[in-house]
């Protein structure tokens, strides 16, 4: 990765996500949605033109036998640190990457929905919203006030609810403080993992439990090999699942020259 010239202290949150122990059950999507006023598409969306702000993907390990062993690989938008694919191919800079806090973060009043970023993100972590916002009878009143509905035509990622982040800003900011404390900002999938399996916060911090998991061994990154430092590390202990991301990597160099 290119040098960090962000002042010391600052933040760089990201996620730590153990495969070994999600189970698949999708907690973490219903929070996600729920969280971020992510609206429900009519029945004849289908999933190309469904709305999510991160899905759970079963895979397999490929060997032919009765009982497979599967893996369920949760993919939010993985927050690239370098050059994010997304920012660099929008006309309309609807897309930014904070330097206050490593969030790859989508202004929906600038996007004109041309989805070039659609098709340059690599993880496929972002989504077309078809359709005006709609919810079920009484859901409305359901609606996190803090968190604005999109309306049809724009698109929409995760954000690592952002809206969290700043609430707690601004509670901290209340007391008299600056920094937050470890606990006091937590996204949605987080806090909703019955497995635990998700762990969120500073990786900037080289003794918070995320950047601590980010440097175990048994942590992978998915396309390393792009070079964009996605913020996204994945951890487990079987072999097959490692490999997913287990590519050759490249130096920020090598990517340059390229």
């Amino acid at each position: 990765m290119s040098e960090d010239t962000r002042p010391e202290g600052t933040p760089r949150f990201g996620m730590a996500i153990d495969l070994d122990r999600c189970n698949g059950c999708g907690a973490c999507v219903v929070a996600c949605a729920v969280e971020n006023n992510v609206s429900v598409p009519p029945e004849s969306a289908g999933v190309r033109k469904s709305l999510t702000w991160l899905r759970v993907e079963a895979v397999r390990d490929g060997k032919r036998r009765a009982h497979p062993d599967v893996v369920y690989l949760p993919l939010p938008c993985m927050q690239c640190d370098r050059e994010p694919p997304c920012a660099t191919v929008c006309p309309q800079n609807a897309v930014q990457l904070d330097p206050q806090s490593g969030i790859v973060g989508q202004i929906h009043e600038r996007c004109l929905g041309c989805r070039y970023c659609v098709a340059a993100c690599p993880y496929h972590a972002r989504v077309f919203n078809w359709w005006d916002p709609e919810w079920p009878d009484g859901m409305q009143e359901a609606l996190n006030p803090d968190v604005h509905t999109r309306t049809r035509g724009v698109v929409e990622k995760c954000n690592f609810c952002h809206a969290r982040w700043q609430a707690a800003r601004e509670a901290a900011a209340a007391q008299g403080r600056r920094d937050l404390a470890p606990g006091e900002y937590v996204p949605a999938c987080v806090e909703a993992c019955p497995a635990g399996a998700i762990v969120f916060g500073d990786l900037a911090d080289p003794t918070s439990d995320v950047a601590q998991l980010a440097a175990s061994p048994r942590a992978f990154r998915l396309l390393e090999t792009l070079g964009t430092e996605p913020k996204v590390y994945y951890l487990s202990d079987r072999d097959w699942v490692v490999a997913l991301g287990n590519e050759p990597k490249v130096t920020a160099e090598e990517v340059e020259a390229s």
